[in-house]
């Protein structure tokens, strides 16, 4: 392989991937090397380049992007991003005070004309090439609605549902249809954080606190959070307050509120720029949903690789 072309993986970098990829078991022939695919896919998610305008470094553009598809349907990208988590829990590394936002991604023309039959599944085994590293565990199914394709707006969209640790990291994704609101997917967001433990022990999937804007502003929100012993600061919605005064006594007592807890919030701002630095990810260019899934969770994990 030629030299290693700027967003490459460094090799401390691989050292931690390596036990988290798949091995082939001889059956189906060998693997390409993952390394090399695994920069060809980078550097696609860098710069949004086409599939076919990969550079020959990386190998055939075919095998590039079918890898990335598989893997983006196995739940392997995931299992990737989960340990990653799982390492820096373990070193005590997470800030567990987290913020919840989501961010509306334009998709382009290329992301439209999705076939209207589904793929098959990879475990009838079409794909069975490989397996996963015997101790690593089992790939997580992503979380995505459809092909995530709707109208808002900012026209033809995709909104990407994310919390993030006070570090400006990603915990947990969820995808929707560009109209679809915040408060409707809060929860679906929450089951999404599950952080593995090394050696025995459940995921942890409770935080020490969330924080959210308005648009999380609900009853039902700060129900489910106060039935899971989370503590939250959300704002209340100015309407939401003037309805609760005009009811006098029977509105009952105002929401309490952590201004200082609450200015934490642009930790999840800062993860949603450090994402869409990621050209593929600021701009949908997968027809199908889980597809760019798979690409945010690549970006996601490569900026835990780097933080």
């Amino acid at each position: 392989m030629e030299d290693r072309g700027r967003g490459d993986l460094t090799h401390a970098q691989w050292e931690r991937l390596r036990p988290y990829l798949p091995v082939g078991t001889g059956r189906c022939g060998r693997w390409r090397d993952h390394r090399q695919v695994i920069n060809g896919v980078l550097h696609r998610i860098r710069t949004g380049v086409p599939w076919r305008d990969l550079p020959h470094r990386y190998g055939p553009w075919k095998t590039v992007s079918e890898r990335h598809r598989r893997w983006s349907e196995d739940g392997t990208w995931a299992l990737v991003l989960h340990r990653l988590q799982a390492e820096a829990d373990a070193e005590g590394d997470i800030d567990w005070e987290i913020a919840v936002d989501s961010t509306s991604v334009r998709a382009h023309q290329h992301a439209a004309g999705a076939r209207r039959t589904v793929p098959m599944p990879l475990s009838s085994g079409r794909h069975s090439a490989g397996g996963l590293r015997p101790g690593v565990g089992k790939a997580v199914a992503p979380v995505c609605e459809g092909d995530a394709l709707g109208r808002s707006r900012g026209g033809f969209t995709t909104k990407i549902h994310l919390s993030a640790d006070g570090r400006c990291r990603v915990l947990s994704l969820v995808l929707t249809q560009g109209q679809r609101a915040d408060c409707t997917q809060f929860e679906a967001v929450m089951r999404g954080i599950r952080v593995p433990r090394i050696g025995a022990g459940r995921p942890r999937s409770t935080p020490s606190s969330v924080s959210a804007d308005r648009a999380y502003s609900s009853r039902a929100i700060r129900q489910y959070l106060r039935r899971r012993g989370i503590r939250h600061s959300i704002p209340e919605k100015s309407d939401q307050a003037a309805n609760r005064r005009l009811r006098g006594h029977a509105g009952g007592r105002p929401p309490g509120f952590d201004r200082d807890r609450c200015r934490k919030r642009n930790t999840v701002e800062r993860a949603v720029s450090r994402l869409k630095n990621y050209r593929a990810v600021a701009t949908r260019y997968d027809k199908r949903a889980y597809v760019y899934l798979g690409t945010v969770t690549v970006a996601a994990f490569m900026i835990w690789l780097r933080t």
